[in-house]
């Protein structure tokens, strides 16, 4: 975990705005790129509000191709990214298909 700017993440009135030229490069974009990927949907977000223990926190994750990044936003506003295990898209083997083999 480590800590991201303070206002790279902002909350207000459960609207969710995120620093393009901080979230951009974690998913191997410029920032003129994730806008225009952003507005074609194609990449993919989660806003998950904590419960229990987590209460006040909202966990944030974007993803893009084989790109994901995750931050936690605290209660005060302090925004910590998270590592995100790392995945592959699945490849297919040479035979695979192929019967008798």
């Amino acid at each position: 975990m480590s800590p991201a700017p303070g206002s790279a993440i902002t909350i207000v009135d459960g609207e969710i705005t995120v620093d393009a030229e901080l979230l951009a490069p974690k998913l191997g974009l410029s920032a003129a790129a994730l806008q225009a990927e952003m507005r074609s949907g194609s990449i993919d977000s989660v806003a998950e509000a904590g419960i229990d223990e987590d209460a006040g926190r909202t966990r944030v994750t974007f993803r893009y191709g084989t790109r994901a990044w995750t931050a936690m936003v605290e209660p005060d506003g302090t925004v910590v990214e998270l590592a995100v295990p790392m995945w592959m898209p699945r490849q297919r083997s040479p035979t695979a298909g192929k019967h008798g083999q």
